[in-house]
């Protein structure tokens, strides 16, 4: 499913900011991007992230800003001072050059400033101020996600009642469709007993129950409608892995519409049918998102 959100926390000097996006994915695909410093807590982020959402692919980044506002400690290393001039002159006297080493020289090594630490020092407690904003921005995103959800379950829904409608008209064409091949067929016995054709009653009738019965899909409309039933309770659960249990009450739906088909030999049951299909093809196609 898709979704937003975003939070961000300034305190004691960084701004901490985190933003998520969500896009459809049928599996959870997460992945993290944290600054340089906090490289080591990415499995944990990670696993943050992973406990709140089972499907989509889910994209962080985390900004950790130091405020302008506060002065920058910048000291000299005397001791990579030292060895950058020591370097220098060895190649100067290696090259055959008199030019002595300059300042101008030495600037283009920045490793002989060093910049501020907080970042370095203040990690574990920078790490509990990213905990707190993720957090904010995961409860954001999921907020977003159920408003999406619950426009999916009105549409669902929607379609729900249709397949209802459609089980029940493919109820009463089928039980018209068994009394008139009932009558087809006895009109055509009746036909071969004016010829005086020997046959036998006992294996007729036997042949009208097992054909009633192949015909008959009363049965797979009742399982179909009980399905349907606990396809919208579930539509409205707020349980985790709800979205698989919709999934599997799919796929019976998808079985017990797949068998009405084979069972009927009736155009307008058919074409009821096709439409059932299509209804269950398009909550499909949107199902494979939800959680």
């Amino acid at each position: 499913m898709t979704g937003y959100g975003n939070a961000e926390c300034v305190q004691s000097g960084v701004r901490v900011v985190a933003e998520i996006r969500s896009v459809n994915n049928r599996f959870a695909e997460i992945s993290v991007k944290l600054p340089r410093q906090f490289s080591a807590y990415e499995i944990d982020a990670r696993e943050l992230v992973r406990s709140h959402f089972q499907r989509g692919k889910i994209s962080v980044f985390i900004q950790v800003i130091l405020d302008e506002e506060v002065d920058l400690a910048l000291s000299v290393n005397v001791r990579k001072t030292r060895a950058y001039r020591q370097l220098l002159d060895t190649v100067r006297e290696a090259a055959g050059i008199d030019a002595p080493v300059t300042l101008d020289h030495l600037l283009r090594f920045s490793e002989i400033f060093d910049t501020d630490n907080r970042l370095l020092d203040e990690t574990e407690h920078i790490w509990k101020i990213i905990v707190k904003v993720l957090q904010e921005a995961i409860d954001a995103t999921r907020t977003m996600r159920r408003r999406e959800g619950a426009e999916l379950a009105g549409d669902f829904a929607s379609r729900i009642a249709l397949i209802n409608e459609l089980l029940e008209e493919i109820r009463q064409l089928s039980l018209q469709n068994i009394d008139a091949v009932r009558q087809r067929i006895t009109e055509k016995v009746a036909a071969v007993a004016d010829r005086d054709i020997a046959y036998s009653r006992d294996r007729l009738e036997m042949e009208l129950v097992i054909m009633s019965d192949k015909l008959d899909i009363t049965e797979e409309c009742i399982r179909f409608a009980s399905h349907n039933k606990f396809f919208l309770e579930e539509l409205h659960n707020d349980a985790q892995g709800s979205g698989r249990k919709l999934n599997f009450l799919l796929q019976e739906q998808l079985r017990e519409a797949n068998t009405i088909a084979s069972k009927s030999q009736n155009a307008d049951i058919s074409q009821r049918g096709v439409q059932i299909k299509e209804e269950l093809e398009k909550i499909r196609e949107q199902l494979q998102n939800i959680e």
